[in-house]
């Protein structure tokens, strides 16, 4: 069995990521707007849910 270091898929797949991060000068917030403009391009379908509320740690999750 290959590690990800080793296994030539994974990476390329670092690289791949790496590359178009680097575009972006690793900005997180430029690199989440630029895929998200590729989706908005591609013609696909994208499923998007709602956004959930985080709960601090003291407080509970909600019963059902």
């Amino acid at each position: 069995m290959q590690t990800t270091e080793t296994d030539p898929i994974i990476a390329e797949l670092w690289a791949v990521r790496d590359r178009h991060a680097a575009r972006f000068d690793y900005d997180l917030t430029a690199i989440f707007r630029d895929i998200r403009a590729m989706q908005e391009t591609s013609g696909s379908d994208y499923v998007r849910y709602p956004a959930r509320r985080v709960l601090s740690v003291s407080e509970e999750p909600p019963t059902p």
